[in-house]
């Protein structure tokens, strides 16, 4: 196997220069660096990483912790972030955390453990004080939203705000009888994004009305319920004394259910925004009006933070909340008036 002073001898160079090179460290000279990068090439070397963990005490590697790999919106994060770790020479560990708040310790801890060089976090439980034991080693940034009982970094969006941006944008095409749709209000994001719902309806002086809320959580398509649930859940909310004209879905897995449990009963008409967009929303008919996450624009501040933080930890700050601006999307379906207007 080749190893460094083998290509440091080649180039007439030491093998702290060779290590120089090839971590891209600006202060070399271009004919040191030209001469070394042909020796690299000429030997074929690879960096022996299992040496590296060794010296460093750290793997080459991130971890990053989502409640569902199979949600779009994560599913972008997850693959902006590898990207940028790809370029870096790193590799990424991603694990699910599922809906229940009691497996997230154990299931972070685990990569936690592999002595990772940082960790991203879209957490679901209501308490990361177990993270206490590696926050000082361990540069930790959570992302849509933000840590309780422990202090970090996070990347986060303003739910409540853009919920209330949502549906005053369903109140301006003439509806009062608005129904939210979610998941659980376990979930903080959920919880912010129906006040942010009832926060808009009373500002137009419209009483909330619980019997347009629905958040038993069948509409969620990857893992949890099937179609017929989906359909259920949708008809048992249109079925209410004066039922909604439109519906605001806190976020898009339940959006895609409810896209296509609304396609099956033929209620189409309704007025619907979704925040979070989904592939092929912008396909349908009527196309889906959302609220844009901008996922990759959440992921790529995430990675600045994290990366900033893995690079020059002695210059870790104290933490701070990151918040990007988010906007509507008017595509059609949040534009159907109601039928009586």
């Amino acid at each position: 196997m080749t190893t460094m002073q083998d290509v440091a001898t080649r180039a007439g160079v030491s093998a702290k220069t060779v290590s120089r090179v090839f971590n891209d460290d600006p202060n070399v000279s271009p004919e040191t660096r030209e001469r070394v990068q042909e020796a690299l090439a000429a030997l074929n070397y690879r960096p022996n990483m299992l040496a590296r963990r060794f010296r460093e005490g750290r793997d080459s590697a991130i971890g990053i912790a989502v409640p569902n790999i199979g949600d779009p919106f994560f599913a972008t994060i997850i693959r902006s972030i590898e990207d940028r770790a790809v370029e870096r020479g790193m590799v990424v560990f991603v694990t699910t955390l599922g809906q229940d708040a009691t497996n997230e310790p154990a299931r972070v801890e685990r990569l936690m453990r592999r002595q990772i060089s940082g960790m991203l976090i879209a957490p679901v439980s209501n308490d990361q004080s177990y993270l206490e034991q590696w926050g000082d080693e361990t540069p930790i940034v959570f992302i849509d939203r933000e840590p309780i009982n422990f202090a970090a970094d996070s990347v986060v969006v303003d739910d409540e705000a853009m919920a209330r941006v949502a549906t005053a944008h369903l109140i301006d095409q003439g509806h009062r009888r608005i129904g939210f749709v979610g998941d659980t209000t376990s979930l903080v994001t959920t919880r912010k994004r129906l006040d942010g719902y009832r926060a808009a309806l009373q500002l137009a002086g419209i009483e909330p009305d619980d019997s347009l809320v629905s958040l038993d959580g069948s509409l969620l398509v990857f893992g949890y319920r099937s179609p017929a649930d989906a359909v259920a859940q949708a008809s048992a909310l249109l079925s209410v004394d004066d039922p909604p004209t439109a519906l605001f879905s806190s976020n898009a897995q339940c959006s895609m259910g409810l896209v296509r449990a609304l396609h099956s009963l033929g209620r189409t008409e309704l007025g619907f925004v979704s925040f979070g967009d989904f592939p092929m929303a912008d396909a349908l008919t009527p196309a889906v009006t959302v609220i844009d996450q901008n996922a990759e624009g959440l992921a790529e501040l995430a990675g600045n933070v994290l990366f900033d933080a893995i690079d020059a930890p002695a210059t870790r700050a104290t933490p701070s909340v990151h918040s990007l601006p988010l906007h509507l999307i008017p595509r059609g379906s949040g534009e159907i008036a109601p039928a009586s207007v």
